[in-house]
């Protein structure tokens, strides 16, 4: 199998565990005023990295095992960044490694985790639009 079929291979894996986390997201807020928004949170944040790391396994650009979404997207080339200020990356990193444990912090609104869901498609949508242009799908 020639190297760029196997490139491709895992970025897909990434993408449809991306997939998975957006959906988890969006179906945990039909829950309304019973939904742990937490959990929204951390499910847009997984969907964002997810979809950050299926592009740098595209370009083949290493990257460690973390969840911080300011580390990950400055290893893509500028023009293929997700349109995400550093506040609103250090946010979602926050939601994979401070709120998903106990600890002394504000409860995320649920308008806050709608807000995540909705950065998380336009993510989604930017990067999808990028693996299309690589003829990922």
């Amino acid at each position: 199998m020639p190297e760029r079929d196997k490139i491709a291979i895992v970025a897909r894996e990434w993408v449809a565990k991306a997939e998975n986390d957006l959906k988890n997201a969006i179906h945990t807020l039909t829950l309304g005023v019973e939904c742990p928004t937490d959990t929204v949170c951390f499910h847009a944040q997984q969907c964002v990295e997810k979809y950050v790391k299926s592009l740098l396994v595209m370009f083949q650009v290493a990257f460690s095992r973390t969840h911080d979404i300011e580390t990950l997207t400055l290893l893509l080339p500028p023009e293929l960044r997700p349109s995400l200020t550093v506040e609103q990356q250090r946010r979602f990193t926050e939601y994979a490694t401070v709120m998903r444990y106990p600890g002394s912090y504000e409860p995320v609104t649920l308008s806050e985790a709608a807000g995540a869901v909705d950065l998380a498609q336009q993510v989604r949508s930017q990067i999808r639009e990028y693996l299309e242009d690589a003829s990922l799908f």
